[in-house]
């Protein structure tokens, strides 16, 4: 019953963050969230964000700490942020990702 009630009282990225505009604080659009970064201690560490889009097709990634992002009055805003801003940002590299996740067998545990 305690994970049904976690899942309950948690969200869906899918549903939440996934594909979604991303906005700054005037409410002009500078980017959209393309996948989710999850760090070795399974929290979500970078939201992978689409700096410039055409139909559908990332020209450019780039990695923002998730704790910069905030739901404000249901959509996700990163304050501060310009279209400018985010294009300087260095560009997101797949490659220096790992695609599968690592045992949690290989980590150490902290208390």
């Amino acid at each position: 019953m305690e994970e049904s009630g976690a899942i309950v009282a948690g969200w869906s990225v899918r549903k939440s963050i996934m594909d979604k505009p991303v906005s700054n604080e005037k409410g002009e659009r500078v980017g959209v969230v393309h996948d989710i970064i999850v760090a070795p201690d399974r929290s979500i560490s970078f939201a992978i964000i689409a700096a410039n889009q055409l139909l559908g097709v990332s020209h450019r990634d780039v990695a923002i700490p998730v704790e910069q992002l905030d739901f404000v009055n249901g959509k996700l805003v990163l304050a501060g942020a310009t279209k400018d801003a985010i294009k300087a940002l260095p560009e997101f590299q797949y490659t220096k990702v790992r695609a599968t996740p690592k045992p949690t067998s290989g980590y150490s545990k902290h208390h």
